[in-house]
C-alpha cells in the first residue's frame, strides 16, 4: 500500500492495458467513458488517492446529471404515454409516435436503474480494488467502462425515441404550420447529431497516443 504524503515510484502501465494492445471497441468505450481512448491517464490517477478521489468526483457527477436527465425523459414521457393529445392536430396517440414514447419510457427507467446502481459502486470502490480489477484487461476492462457507459447509452437512445416520435407525430399532423416547424426542428437535430459527432471523431483522433 503506497503511503499518502510520501514519494512513491508509479506503478507502471500493465502491458494488457497499453493502447496498442487494446481493440478498436475497448478504445471507443474509453473514450466515451473517461475522454481518452487509452486507460493511461487513468491509470495514474490510480496512483494516489487525491487523484483517484477527482476522478470518482468527476464520474459521480457525470452518472449524477444522467440520472437527472433520466428522470426529466421519464417524468415526461410518461405523461405523453398516460394522456391524450390536447391539440387535434398534433396526436402523439397515433401507433407509432405512442410506441416510441413508451420505448422511450422503458429506456429512460433502465437509464435510472444502470446509472443509481453505478454510481452506488463508484462511491463505495476504493483505489487499490479498482487496480486490481484493471490489471487483467480484456473483459474486466470492458465491464469497469461499460458501468459508465451503459447509462448513457440508455438516456442517450431514449432521448432519440422521443424526439422521433414528436417528428413523426408533427409530420402526420395535418396543420401546415405544424409540418414547417417539425421540418426545421428535423433540421437543427439532424445539425446538431452532426457536429457533435464531427467534434467526438475529431477528438478520438487527435488524442495522445500513450507512450
Amino acid at each position: 500500500m503506497i503511503d499518502q504524503g510520501t514519494p512513491f515510484e508509479e506503478e507502471p502501465l500493465p502491458e494488457a492495458l497499453r493502447r496498442d494492445n487494446m481493440s478498436l471497441l475497448t478504445r471507443i468505450l474509453c473514450f466515451c467513458a473517461l475522454g481518452r481512448p487509452d486507460l493511461e491517464a487513468h491509470w495514474r490517477s490510480l496512483q494516489s488517492e487525491k487523484a483517484f478521489e477527482i476522478v470518482r468526483t468527476k464520474v459521480s457527477s457525470i452518472l449524477d446529471n444522467v440520472i437527472t436527465t433520466a428522470g426529466i425523459l421519464l417524468a415526461t414521457s410518461g405523461v405523453f404515454i398516460t394522456t391524450s393529445s390536447p391539440l387535434t392536430y398534433f396526436d402523439y396517440s397515433l401507433p407509432a409516435p405512442y410506441f416510441l414514447l413508451f420505448i422511450s419510457f422503458m429506456l429512460a427507467m433502465i437509464a435510472v436503474l444502470t446509472s443509481g446502481s453505478s454510481m452506488l459502486c463508484w462511491i463505495y470502490t476504493d483505489r487499490q480494488q479498482t487496480q486490481e480489477q484493471l490489471k487483467p484487461g480484456g473483459y474486466f476492462v470492458v465491464s469497469y467502462l461499460l458501468s459508465i457507459v451503459i447509462p448513457m447509452f440508455f438516456v442517450v437512445w431514449s432521448l432519440h425515441c422521443f424526439v422521433f416520435a414528436m417528428l413523426i407525430a408533427g409530420f402526420c399532423s395535418q396543420s401546415a404550420a405544424c409540418r414547417v416547424l417539425t421540418v426545421f426542428w428535423l433540421v437543427t437535430y439532424v445539425a446538431n447529431i452532426g457536429r457533435i459527432s464531427i467534434e467526438f471523431m475529431r477528438k478520438y483522433m487527435t488524442s495522445p497516443k500513450s507512450r
